[in-house]
Formats: structure tokens, C-alpha cells, sequence
């Protein structure tokens, strides 16, 4: 899961995953303009609910992150939707930890924002909507696989020990990355016939 709970990083991994999404979160909140607000509290809500939902892989489970999904659409400000719908998540639900804020908001988000920057100008301006899609998809795809990588790094950074189930935890990712390049490609493909603006990060 990509919810890793307190007690099993190490300080060092829990530290440098705190100062990189402070980091991430006031970029977003530097570039953060009116009309990012509603998007933004939208998608946070969309992951807070959808990543709630776990579905049972091998001996983990996954569940939706929507991070390439929200590079696309917020850049930045993806940062600041996953913090508080993981804030959300720990206080009302138990679900990951506080002591694991920074590293989950880390591993969920920048995966996302990094592959919206790279390849959300073309997904923005392509006429041609099979390039759209198929772009799309490989940001969601993508996006599900850099977060399962992080996830692992950050286990096995922790202890040595937590080697053999980082690489079991990542094979679990793969069939939600496959989940996550069809729902990110939908999503995308209606937004640009409907409401292309809602593709241009606010933040």
C-alpha cells in the first residue's frame, strides 16, 4: 500500500520525506491562484475517498491514487490535494500514520507532478485524441509504477530487512497501474472534448 503507517521508517527517511513535501506544498501554495481552489479541494476529495477503497493483491493491497491524474490538472498543487486527503484519512480513519505524512504525500504526489510537467504540455495541446490517450494513460501508468518505487525505496532505506517485501510490494502495483492509465486517459479524453481549461494547472 501506499499508505505506509508510524513505526516501521527510520528517522532519517521520515525527515527527508517531511522537508520534501513541505517543500512541494509551499511551492504549490506560492502558485496556487482562485480558480486552482474548487479543482483542487475536488481531486483531494476524489482521492481521500477512492484511496479508502483497498483492493486485496497477493499478500498487499492497492488501492486508486489518482497522482497522474492530479500532475496533469494541478502541477504543483497535487502536493497540497494529497496532504489533506491523507490528513483527512490518518485522523478520522487511522489510515497511515502522522509520523508518515511527509513520506506518503512525497510518494503519492511527486511522481504525479513530475510526469504532469513532462508530458502534460503535449496531452494539452495535441489535436489528435489517440496521442492524447495514450499519453494520458502512460502518465497514470507511470505515475502508480514511481509511487510503488518510492514506497519500496523507503522500506528498504528503513532496514535492510524490508528488501525482500519492497520488491513483492512492487509487483502488487502493476495491475493499478493498468487500472489508473484507463481511468486517467478517460478522464482526460472527456475533460479536453468538454472542459479543456480543466486540464491547465491552476498551481
Amino acid at each position: 500500500m501506499a499508505h505506509i503507517p508510524d513505526g516501521i521508517l527510520a528517522a532519517p527517511v521520515l525527515i527527508g520525506g517531511a522537508v520534501l513535501a513541505a517543500g512541494g506544498v509551499a511551492l504549490a501554495l506560492r502558485q496556487i491562484d482562485d480558480r486552482a481552489i474548487i479543482r483542487t479541494a475536488i481531486l483531494s476529495a476524489t482521492f481521500f475517498a477512492g484511496s479508502l477503497i483497498s483492493v486485496p493483491v497477493g499478500p498487499s493491497s492497492v488501492h486508486l491514487l489518482l497522482a497522474g491524474l492530479m500532475g496533469v490538472m494541478l502541477g504543483s498543487g497535487a502536493f497540497l490535494s494529497v496532504l489533506v486527503g491523507l490528513v483527512l484519512q490518518a485522523l478520522l480513519f487511522g489510515f497511515g500514520g502522522l509520523t508518515t505524512l511527509g513520506v506518503n504525500t512525497v510518494n503519492i504526489a511527486l511522481p504525479g507532478v513530475l510526469l504532469g510537467l513532462a508530458l502534460g504540455p503535449t496531452i494539452r495541446r495535441t489535436t489528435r485524441p489517440g496521442l492524447r490517450a495514450g499519453l494520458a494513460a502512460l502518465v497514470g501508468a507511470l505515475s502508480v509504477l514511481g509511487t510503488g518505487g518510492l514506497v519500496a525505496a523507503c522500506l528498504a532505506l528503513s532496514s535492510p530487512a524490508y528488501a525482500p517485501v519492497a520488491s513483492v510490494l512492487l509487483a502488487t502495483y502493476l495491475p493499478l497501474a493498468l487500472v489508473e492509465a484507463a481511468i486517467t486517459a478517460a478522464v482526460v479524453g472527456f475533460l479536453a472534448r468538454v472542459e479543456p481549461d480543466a486540464l491547465r494547472p491552476a498551481a
